[in-house]
């Protein structure tokens, strides 16, 4: 037995989900995280989704979108 915490294959890939984005606008959204490459779908006004750290600055930048932390 080795001293070392187990690894899980799993998990190891997954983004870091630290961030919250909301969606302001009036219909839906789809963003593609310019640094994750991740979609996120924003279907209805006031939806909030988590979404990777990396792409908290672009995605900051788009009108109807703020960041709820």
């Amino acid at each position: 037995m080795s001293g070392g915490a187990p690894s899980d294959r799993s998990t190891a890939n997954r983004p870091r989900y630290e961030v919250f984005v909301e969606y302001t606008g009036r219909t839906g959204l789809v963003v593609i995280g310019p640094v994750s490459g991740r979609y996120y779908r924003f279907t209805y006004p006031g939806a909030r989704l988590p979404v990777d750290a990396r792409d908290r600055a672009a995605l900051r930048q788009i009108d109807h979108l703020r960041i709820v932390e």
